[in-house]
């Protein structure tokens, strides 16, 4: 079953306890945690017992967690999300950070690390950056498998791995690892595939892993409000639905944060209307909801 979830990426004006608190009063039943500063800095001191105060919060408000690594500056303050694993240089640097994220998912109590290529450097080729990025998840591999953790990784426009055959080639190339599945993004369904956003869930829906829900429109890469843009949300959460998904369906408006509460209160709105127009359920909240 389906379970509603935020971004915190998306509520980046809000402290950490008091966004948690927000979801869960509007019955809310998971959170996209991305490490980043404002929440839960990855690189600053102390992290383990950071992580352990932030499970706490989780368990108050009975929250499920998948951990996401997308923070534009968390490696370097003057370059928007990289290095990445195609990195020419410091690559390294982002292989750790994601190793941290297996970790600290563990701690927090969750098994999904949610990541994505990056966007290949000018003057490499694509067949350097794909050998680039197999090496590092080959290195990633198996620290996720000893830890019971998957890797969901995003197809995001604009990248190397932009489209959700592009994650599919890449996971043949590697074995079809099990470790190594789908985070899908509703709204680049519409943004850059060719098929319908709900058959391309219903053809890969056995590699979903966790889902991001937002509106978008043909061709560009903007996250909207739901309702704003062509997104056929009824039909993607009846896709998903009958592809037996059962994890986070986490609303992503990362340019939203100042509209934040607003937002919590009416994706919230629009995912439980469109659930009700597509006829299925969504995971049943444990909280009294404030009035909507």
């Amino acid at each position: 079953m389906i379970t509603l979830a935020y971004g915190t990426n998306g509520l980046a004006d809000h402290r950490l306890e008091d966004a948690l608190a927000l979801l869960a009063d509007h019955g809310y039943g998971g959170v996209a945690l991305t490490l980043d500063h404002m929440h839960l800095d990855p690189l600053a001191p102390g992290l383990a017992a950071r992580t352990a105060r932030v499970r706490g919060m989780l368990e108050r408000h009975d929250l499920q967690v998948v951990v996401e690594t997308g923070a534009r500056y968390v490696l370097d303050p003057r370059r928007k999300h990289e290095p990445t694993l195609l990195s020419d240089d410091g690559h390294e640097r982002r292989l750790d950070l994601l190793r941290t994220a297996v970790d600290a998912a563990v701690d927090l109590g969750g098994s999904v690390v949610h990541l994505w290529s990056g966007v290949l450097p000018a003057g490499t080729t694509p067949e350097v950056g794909r050998e680039r990025l197999r090496s590092g998840l080959e290195k990633l591999l198996p620290v996720a498998e000893a830890a019971g953790v998957v890797l969901a990784f995003e197809p995001e426009p604009g990248m190397l791995v932009e489209r959700v055959d592009d994650l599919v080639d890449l996971r043949c190339g590697l074995g079809d690892p099990a470790a190594l599945r789908l985070t899908v993004d509703v709204g680049h369904l519409t943004c850059v595939e060719d098929e319908p956003g709900p058959e391309v869930i219903r053809r890969v829906g056995d590699l979903i892993a966790h889902v991001q829900v937002d509106d978008m429109v043909r061709g560009v890469h903007e996250h909207l409000e739901l309702g704003t843009g062509t997104v056929d949300l009824p039909g993607v959460l009846a896709a998903l639905h009958e592809t037996g998904f059962d994890g986070l369906a986490a609303v992503e408006l990362p340019r939203h944060s100042h509209a934040g509460a607003r937002l919590v209160a009416s994706s919230a709105a629009a995912i439980r209307a469109a659930a009700r127009t597509a006829d299925i359920p969504l995971a049943p909240s444990t909280r009294r909801l404030v009035p909507q």
